[in-house]
């Protein structure tokens, strides 16, 4: 399979792998749906709002069950390839993603070597 780097080098900017980016959002629901069940407590005099609490954050935590299926089927069809920068595997996702360990911009798609990362890249015109 041919990759290659995208020109810019090591970019320290908002960018990560999607991957890690889906594992942090599902890992996030899992604490948000905690503290929600949490607050629920509070309401210990209303059976029916501390209920609604309840369920509430329960149902976020199954959002991140799904995320997290959803995310390993996912991960299963990337491409992995040797990153050129760190000489670890990582997997892509779409034509250009970001390295998993040492953020190394990777692409793909030979007519974007040379090219500034940028995420719209992935997204069809």
């Amino acid at each position: 399979m041919w990759y290659s780097s995208l020109l810019g080098g090591n970019v320290m900017a908002k960018y990560s792998n999607k991957i890690n980016k889906i594992r942090t959002f599902a890992l996030s629901l899992i604490f948000i749906g905690i503290l929600i069940m949490y607050v629920g407590i509070f309401f210990r005099q209303t059976p029916i709002v501390m209920t609604l609490f309840i369920i509430i954050g329960f149902l976020a935590i199954i959002a991140s069950t799904v995320v997290y299926f959803w995310i390993g089927m996912l991960s299963t069809k990337a491409v992995q390839v040797v990153c050129p920068s760190c000489n670890k595997t990582t997997k892509v996702l779409g034509r250009v993603d970001m390295c998993m360990y040492c953020n190394e911009p990777l692409t793909l798609d030979p007519s974007l070597e040379g090219k500034e990362f940028d995420e719209k890249y992935n997204k069809k015109k």
